[in-house]
């Protein structure tokens, strides 16, 4: 960029200090010549030094002021240090002014001895051995001007290794001790533990950027919210925010500006937290890759002024007297005010002046929707390009709320936006499409002094977009329009044209710095040199980057017509910049050559012109008035006047009859059964099983019982008795309790079947009950009962199986306790 030769026809710093009214002394000749007359003839040299010093240097205020000033200049820095090195007055404050802000540890570094550097003059790559003692002085001496101190651990001008060291080594507790502000932006959880030793009592703020989430955040959040002085906190991290962030710096009311950039930051209890804040005067946020519905969740706890704490307010949950036995309706309330989106909440950020707000336009317009704060400076970083729609609610809302108080409004393009640019800008994917940007829906913004806009895409400004910021900014003073953007000479020339710029100059009297991509054109008229109105006096500063332009002369003479007294006229010239024009460079350098003769020719004219007639203000004369105020009573008769008016009202009656039939219908239905044949197969599972049925038998040997005799006649009488004697009985080798039992089931039995026995005593061909008769052959013999009520033939049976067992004793088998093998059929066949 080049700023051409210097248009500033202003007196410099060094001329005004040149110019400050010094006591004159007189020279050594004057002095040798007079000596004899003077008593004491020796005077110090320090008398001298004191005299000369500047009336400037009495104020420290204002020469820190002054040393800032030069610091702030190109070059700046290096002229101070000379001032300090030189000067023995100007060494104190201008080495507090010099290392007061630090972009890095790497000036602190260079404070160590040479020899335990590994390079003197790179004191960023390390350190040979561990810093001793006497190692520290100088360290600690400067240490003490820092007041605001940047690591960025990305950069790579710090060897890993430093800090460590000097976390270890370090002779006091806090390195900086006058520390206000520290910025640590680092990847590693190692590198952001290393931040303590900064930490010192007077941190007043803090920015911290990690790239990862550590185990011990908490414990350093905590140790930065114990700072109660805290007035500015900025968190930037990649993962979610921590839980009780809100919990930690809870306490810390002083905050007067707070930024977040993180997953979470969004999130009911942030906002409720930020909006509490009573001192919040500078708050930035990211609303990037979030959703409407994200963005109105922030401010879903913020009740100051909402109506939420009232029965009737739609996000309301008391209904009034015994309302605990109602349903709670909170969340289908906050639904509603999503959906309805109702207004503003009124008292949320009271203070708040300044806000940064990231991401795409409707979310934009979402959280402003939602603001009433006065602010004076808005600064909105938004994807580019902004749909036309939400590009329209971002301008009304803004002009709704705050056109009484914005004063400074800026918008630039994400990084995404930026990357894409860039890739386009080094490499041959053709140029980045270019589109328009309508400033026609602003309103009227009195009080707007500053306007900027640097957005890759939306470029395009029309004629209609400055005679409309013209008329809404009366007194701007600072408008920069895209000055970066490129036109291709493929494609079509700015829209904008040196003319385009007249109703800036004419209508905006505060204008001083410009900035926007124009055609230099031919003139169409010449029309703009018949009057002086669209000559600006306060336009100082233009800056028409890669504009076109064809006559550089007719270019200079019409700015030294609009901007007579321009004293920067800054382009791009730079060959090795993308997108440069060399042709466009080489005539706008020959504008800058051309305007400041010009401009001096212009002036001078003006100056020939005769002055303007001398107002003279109307005559005036003293004139008495008699006020004395004229009262006049006055009545009126109020008679009202009665009319009286009568309707006839018959009502029109009309028969109407109506025929009702009403409509029947005839459905049939088919009752008939459904019939289904299901066929089963039912297949018995048939089990074979065996049982073993030998009973366990024992051996056992018996002595004969031997009979006595008895006499010959017994003998003879009871021949037969014996005989049936010898024979044992069943009984001998039943039990007595199992006897009993088949004897009661037997008698049981033939009872019950009495009367069917004495009704087939009747019937002469009835067949004899094989069951009694098999029980009467193993139990007993037949009693005199039953062979009394018996019939005839089942008499004889049984006489015929007494006689038969009595007569036949031998053939019953005695196994002398042996038992026979039976066979016995398997249960299941």
């Amino acid at each position: 960029m080049s700023n051409g030769p210097s248009l500033s026809r202003r007196s410099s710093l060094v001329d005004y200090i040149s110019a400050i009214p010094r006591p004159r002394l007189a020279s050594l000749r004057s002095r040798k010549s007079t000596a004899s007359l003077r008593v004491d003839p020796y005077t110090p040299y320090a008398v001298y030094q004191q005299k000369m010093f500047p009336a400037i240097l009495r104020d420290a205020d204002v020469t820190q002021k002054l040393l800032e000033a030069i610091l702030e200049t190109p070059g700046g820095r290096r002229s101070v240090s000379r001032l300090a090195r030189t000067c023995t007055a100007f060494k104190e404050p201008a080495l507090n002014v010099l290392w007061r802000d630090l972009d890095s540890l790497t000036p602190l570094l260079g404070l160590f001895p040479s020899t335990i550097l590994r390079r003197a003059r790179r004191p960023g790559l390390g350190l040979t051995k561990p810093p001793e003692k006497q190692d520290w002085a100088r360290f600690l001496a400067y240490a003490e001007r820092v007041r605001s101190i940047a690591y960025v651990e990305s950069s790579g001008n710090i060897h890993p290794t430093i800090l460590p060291l000097l976390d270890e080594h370090k002779p006091v507790q806090h390195l900086l001790p006058n520390l206000a502000s520290l910025t640590w932006k680092v990847e590693s959880a190692a590198s952001l533990e290393r931040c303590r030793m900064f930490l010192g009592p007077k941190v007043e703020a803090v920015v911290l950027e990690v790239g990862t989430r550590s185990a011990k955040m908490n414990d350093l959040l905590e140790e930065i919210a114990s700072h109660k002085g805290l007035t500015a906190f900025s968190f930037t991290l990649h993962t979610n925010l921590p839980d009780d962030l809100t919990e930690t710096f809870h306490d810390n009311v002083a905050l007067e500006k707070v930024a977040l950039t993180a997953p979470g930051a969004l999130a009911a209890k942030v906002g409720k937290w930020a909006s509490a804040l009573p001192q919040l005067k500078t708050f930035a946020v990211d609303l990037s890759a979030r959703t409407t519905t994200a963005v109105e969740g922030f401010f879903e706890e913020i009740s100051t002024g909402s109506g939420y704490s009232t029965p009737s307010s739609v996000g309301g949950t008391d209904s009034g007297v015994f309302s605990s036995d109602e349903f709670d309706f909170s969340e289908a309330r906050k639904a509603a005010v999503r959906l309805t989106r109702e207004g503003p909440r009124r008292g949320a950020f009271a203070k708040l002046n300044n806000l940064t707000l990231t991401g795409d336009a409707a979310n934009l317009a979402t959280f402003l929707r939602h603001l009433t704060s006065p602010l004076t400076q808005l600064d909105l970083v938004m994807e580019d390009p902004p749909a036309a729609v939400d590009w329209h609610d971002v301008c009304t809302i803004i002009c709704d709320h705050f056109s009484d108080t914005l004063q400074s409004l800026r918008i630039n393009a994400t990084s995404g936006s930026r990357f894409g640019e860039l890739v386009r800008a080094t490499s041959r994917g053709g140029d980045a499409p270019m589109r328009e940007l309508p400033l026609t829906y602003l309103s009227f913004l009195p009080r707007l002094w500053r306007l900027e806009i640097d957005l890759p895409e939306s470029v395009i400004f029309q004629d209609r977009d400055i005679v409309h910021i013209s008329r809404i900014c009366p007194n701007i003073e600072v408008l920069r329009l895209c000055p970066f953007a490129r036109f291709p000479l493929s494609g079509p020339p700015p829209p904008l044209t040196l003319e385009s710029i007249v109703p800036l100059t004419r209508d905006c009297r505060r204008l001083h710095t410009l900035g926007l991509v124009v055609n230099a054109a031919e003139l169409q008229s010449d029309d703009v040199y018949s009057t002086r109105v669209v000559c600006s006096r306060s336009l100082l500063r233009l800056h028409v980057g890669h504009s076109w332009v064809k006559n550089p002369l007719q270019t200079a003479v019409l700015l030294s017509h609009l901007t007579p007294h321009l004293e920067t006229l800054k382009f791009f010239n730079e060959k090795n910049r993308a997108g440069i024009v060399e042709a466009n460079a080489i005539s706008w350098q020959r504008v800058a050559e051309l305007l400041p003769h010009l401009q001096h020719i212009r002036l001078s004219e003006r100056k020939l012109q005769p002055p303007p007639a001398p107002y003279v203000p109307p005559p005036k004369a003293d004139k008495g008035v008699d006020a004395t105020v004229v009262t006049v009573d006055a009545a009126v008769s109020a008679h009202p006047e009665v009319a009286e008016f009568a309707v006839q009202a018959e009502p029109e009656l009309v028969d109407f009859g109506v025929q009702m039939a009403p409509e029947t219908v005839e459905v049939s239905i088919d009752a008939t059964p459904i019939y289904m044949e299901v066929e089963i197969m039912a297949a018995p599972e048939m089990c074979e099983q065996s049982v073993d049925a030998v009973p366990q038998t024992d051996e056992k040997g018996t002595e004969p019982m031997a009979l006595a005799e008895s006499d010959t006649g017994s003998e003879a009488s009871d021949e037969g008795d014996h005989l049936a004697n010898a024979v044992p009985s069943i009984s001998m080798f039943m039990p007595s309790a199992a006897m009993g039992i088949a004897n009661i089931t037997y008698r049981v039995v033939h009872f019950y079947t009495a009367p069917f026995r004495f009704v087939f005593s009747f019937m002469p061909t009835m067949p004899t009950m094989p069951l009694l008769s098999r029980f009467s052959t193993v139990h007993a013999s037949p009693s005199n009962y039953e062979l009394k009520y018996a019939p005839e033939q089942e008499k004889h049976a049984l006489a015929d199986s007494e006689q038969s067992s009595s007569a036949a004793p031998a053939a019953v088998a005695h196994t002398n306790g042996s038992a026979h093998m039976a066979d016995i059929n398997p249960v299941c066949q």
